[in-house]
């Protein structure tokens, strides 16, 4: 399932929650969990097993997995917010995107495939076939992530969704897992908007419970209780549901659209 879905099960009540008691085993996917969700169900469903999955379809599916022994380790809480270990045949490595070279352990790149089970090109696109696919084997995700001590993967964000404000990075999963831990936002999305001064500003799209009421003046201090003050939306707009493709994952570019359509460029 993808985790949306998880989410509308859980709000369809106590019988619905009930109902998904006599699984033996949960698989989800596609998009990023919210951990307060995750928690929840871990709770609400005592004896499944859950199984994270990571990948693209270039990759012909999964490449990394969270097994259900991490998802209840009590000794390592924070690996409920990685993506897991790569499964067998998986290469990975984890790169600056501009220069191609090894990040130092824990900080942030793209992550690189190989593997036999990687595509091998796009059809008739040559060019982005050589613009995903190195020399060497190695197929480039588009997606930014970093390695514990433990070598676990979390997904930080997507290179093309990474947010650059007064030179500085900004990674909009982390300012999402913020949000989503506050008890009055189902959902969030952060986009960066076009900022005379700062080249972009972080703005953050959230929706509420059923039911529910959204102060963004509350949740922009809630944020900067938790994060550093650059990285905090300056301005957050509430919807009644995001947008989502057929995949359940948000649609950014459609939220994004209606503050860069006048513009010459798009970051």
């Amino acid at each position: 399932l993808v985790p949306a879905v998880i989410a509308a099960i859980v709000q369809g009540g106590d019988r619905a929650i009930a109902a998904m008691r006599q699984l033996r085993y949960l698989g989800y996917g596609a998009s990023p969990m919210p951990l307060p969700l995750l928690r929840r169900v871990l709770v609400d469903w005592p004896d499944a097993n859950f199984i994270q999955v990571y990948g693209m379809t270039e990759l012909s599916g999964v490449v990394t997995t969270l097994n259900p022994a991490d998802h209840r380790d009590p000794g390592h809480p924070e690996r409920l917010a990685s993506a897991g270990t790569p499964i067998p045949g998986v290469e990975m490595r984890i790169v600056d995107p501009v220069t191609g070279d090894d990040v130092a352990p824990g900080e942030p790149g793209e992550l690189w495939f190989r593997t036999a089970q990687a595509m091998t090109g796009y059809l008739d696109n040559p060019e982005a076939t050589a613009a995903t696919i190195t020399a060497e084997g190695w197929l480039r995700s588009g997606d930014i992530g970093q390695l514990d001590a433990g070598g676990y993967v979390s997904i930080v964000d997507r290179v093309k969704d990474m947010i650059i404000s007064g030179g500085e990075n900004i990674y909009s999963p982390e300012v999402e897992r913020v949000l989503g831990e506050h008890p009055a936002v189902a959902e969030v999305a952060l986009i960066g908007v076009p900022d005379e001064q700062w080249g972009e500003a972080v703005r953050a799209i959230v929706a509420p419970y059923p039911g529910g009421v959204i102060d963004p003046a509350e949740l922009i201090e809630f944020c900067r209780l938790h994060l550093a003050h650059y990285k905090c939306p300056r301005q957050i707009d509430v919807l009644e549901s995001l947008p989502r493709n057929g995949t359940g994952k948000i649609m950014k570019r459609a939220l994004r659209r209606p503050f860069w359509q006048d513009r010459d460029r798009n970051v």
